[in-house]
C-alpha cells in the first residue's frame, strides 16, 4: 500500500503574522479579514481558543472575551508567495508534493519507498520536521496512508506521528474533534447541538440529506471522512530557470559585472522564450570573496523579454551595490509569466504610450532604491483618520480619468503622527500661540467636529477644529478628552 505524509503548518496565516510580531507569541492572537471591529476572525492560536475565541466570531466579540487580544491582517498575496516557496523546499524531501488549495499551510507528500533511502519513514519524517523548524515554522508531520486521515490527525496532533497500519490511522482520525477539520463554523455549531463532535460521529451520519441540510462543503467532507477522498495530484517541479558563472578572481568593477549579468540574462531570456514565458522577476545572487551571499531582486513595470529594459534595470541596481570585497560567483534566477505572442517576436513595433513609459520610470526607481520605494494609498474602513488609509506597493498604474475642475481644491495633509501642542489658556493677552511667534496667534477657530468611540479596543474622544492663524495658515487640530491635551494632526493647503 502506498504511503502518504501530511505536513500541516497550523494556522499558517497566523504563523506569518507572528513572524512579523514575535512579541505577541505568549498571548491570544487572531488573524482577521480586515482592520475593523466587525471583521470576522479567520485564524486563532491556542491561547485564544482557551479563551473560547473561535473562527467566525466578530473581532469585537472576541475582544470582549480577551482584553489583551492581538489581531492583524495577512494579505492573500503574502500567503500565496510563502506557500509557493515552501513547496519548492518540500520537494527536496519528496518530488511529489500537493498543496491543499483552499487551506493554506496544508501539504501532502508521497512517502512511498523513502524508507529504503532513510532507513525508516520515522527518520525521514524527523528530518523533514527539523527542516521546517529551521525555516522558523511550527509544523506537524503525519505519515500514514490517506489524505483525509493524515490531515485530520495532523490538525489535532503535535510533532511527528507515524502510523504502522491503516486501521490504526482510521481509528485515530475518528477521534479528531470536528472543529479541527475545516468545517464551516455554523455547520460545526449545528452539529454540536446534535452531539456530533468528532470525525467518527460525523462519518456515522447517513449520507442522505447531508448536502440538503448542511451544504455541499459539508457533504464533501462527509464523503472524505467515509473514505471517498480525492486522488493525490502532485505538482511536478519545473526545471529551475537559473544560470551562473564562477570567476577565478574577485571582481570589483560594476561595469564588468554588468556585462557578465547581461550574458547570463540572455541565456535566461532564451529559456523563457522556449517555454512561452516572459521574465517577470530577476534575482541576482552575488557570492562575495568572503563567502557571504547577496541577493538583489529586480522587477520591471510589466513582464517582458526586452533586453534593453532589463539591461537598464540591472545597471541601476548594480550601481547601488557595494563591491569592496569583490564577487567570485554570479547567478541569475528568473520567474516566468505568461507572454503574449508579440512579446515572443524578435522585432516588435510598439505604440508609444505615456503610461507604459511612466511604468518603466517607476521600475527604474524601484531598481535603484528598492521595490518598496513607490507606494500608493489604499482606503481602509477604520474609525480614526490616521487609520483610514494604508500604503501599498505600486505595481502598475491605473487608467487615467481626467476631468475638468472649475474651482480650486483644498488639500488636507495629515501628519504621520499627531504632534502635541501647548495648552490653550482661556485669557491669553495675545491669543492662542499654537505654533509659536512665526505663524502668529489663532484669529479664528471652526468646530468642534467629534470623533468618539473605540469601545472595542481603546476609548477615543477627539474634538477636531480648523484653526486659522494670523499669517493665514489653516491648521487641523483636535483636543483629546482622554489625555486632556491638544494635538496638531495636519494642515489645509
Amino acid at each position: 500500500m502506498d504511503r502518504m505524509a501530511c505536513v500541516d503548518l497550523p494556522a499558517f496565516p497566523l504563523q506569518l503574522l507572528l513572524r512579523r510580531h514575535p512579541e505577541w507569541r505568549d498571548g491570544p492572537v487572531v488573524v482577521v479579514e480586515s482592520d475593523r471591529p466587525q471583521a470576522r476572525v479567520l485564524w486563532t492560536n491556542e491561547s485564544a481558543r482557551r479563551r473560547r475565541i473561535r473562527t467566525g466570531m466578530r473581532y469585537a466579540a472576541a475582544l470582549s472575551l480577551a482584553g489583551d487580544l492581538r489581531a492583524g491582517v495577512v494579505p492573500a498575496a503574502a500567503i500565496e508567495r510563502t506557500s509557493r516557496a515552501l513547496i519548492r523546499q518540500l520537494q527536496r524531501f519528496s518530488p511529489d508534493v500537493e498543496a491543499a488549495g483552499a487551506e493554506p499551510g496544508l501539504y501532502w507528500l508521497n512517502a512511498t519507498g523513502l524508507e529504503r533511502l532513510f532507513g525508516s519513514l520515522a527518520r525521514w519524517a524527523c528530518g523533514l520536521h527539523a527542516a521546517l523548524e529551521r525555516w522558523r515554522f511550527e509544523a506537524v508531520v503525519v505519515v500514514g496512508f490517506g489524505k483525509f486521515a493524515t490531515a485530520a490527525v495532523a490538525r489535532a496532533s503535535r510533532g511527528i506521528v507515524v502510523f504502522p497500519t491503516a486501521e490504526v490511522e482510521r481509528a485515530a482520525a475518528r477521534r479528531v474533534p470536528l472543529d479541527r477539520v475545516g468545517l464551516d463554523p455554523r455547520v460545526r455549531d449545528d452539529l454540536e447541538k446534535l452531539a456530533v463532535r468528532t470525525v467518527g460521529d460525523f462519518a456515522d451520519l447517513p449520507p442522505e440529506g447531508i448536502a440538503r441540510r448542511f451544504g455541499t462543503s459539508a457533504a464533501r467532507l462527509h464523503r472524505e471522512a467515509r473514505g471517498e477522498e480525492a486522488p493525490f495530484v502532485p505538482e511536478r517541479p519545473a526545471p529551475p530557470l537559473r544560470h551562473a558563472v564562477h570567476l577565478d578572481y574577485a571582481e570589483r568593477d560594476a561595469l564588468r559585472l554588468e556585462v557578465l549579468v547581461d550574458h547570463l540574462l540572455a541565456l535566461l531570456r532564451k529559456d523563457l522564450a522556449a517555454r512561452g514565458l516572459a521574465l517577470g522577476e530577476l534575482r541576482m545572487v552575488l557570492r562575495h570573496a568572503r563567502g557571504d551571499l547577496r541577493e538583489e531582486v529586480v522587477r520591471p513595470a510589466a513582464p517582458t523579454l526586452d533586453a534593453g529594459q532589463w539591461r537598464e534595470l540591472v545597471r541601476l541596481r548594480l550601481e547601488s551595490v557595494r563591491l569592496e570585497d569583490g564577487v567570485v560567483e554570479v547567478a541569475v534566477e528568473g520567474e516566468g509569466q505568461a507572454a503574449t505572442p508579440e512579446q515572443l517576436e524578435l522585432f516588435v513595433e510598439e505604440v508609444r504610450r505615456q503610461r507604459q513609459a511612466a511604468e518603466r520610470a517607476l521600475a527604474r526607481i524601484q531598481a535603484r532604491f528598492g521595490n518598496d520605494t513607490v507606494v500608493r494609498a489604499r482606503l481602509e474602513e477604520a474609525h480614526l483618520p490616521e487609520a483610514q488609509f494604508a500604503w501599498e506597493s505600486l505595481a502598475r498604474l491605473g487608467e487615467a480619468r481626467p476631468r475638468a475642475v472649475r474651482d480650486g481644491v483644498l488639500v488636507r495633509r495629515l501628519l504621520a503622527r499627531p504632534v502635541p501642542l501647548p495648552a490653550r489658556a482661556r485669557h491669553e493677552p495675545d491669543g492662542w500661540m499654537l505654533r509659536g511667534l512665526a505663524e502668529g496667534p489663532v484669529v479664528r477657530i471652526h468646530g468642534p467636529y467629534l470623533v468618539s468611540g473605540g469601545w472595542w479596543a481603546r476609548r477615543v474622544h477627539r474634538e477636531y477644529h480648523f484653526a486659522e492663524t494670523r499669517r493665514g495658515d489653516l491648521l487641523w487640530v483636535f483636543y483629546d478628552r482622554v489625555r486632556r491635551r491638544w494635538f496638531l494632526h495636519g494642515r489645509v493647503e
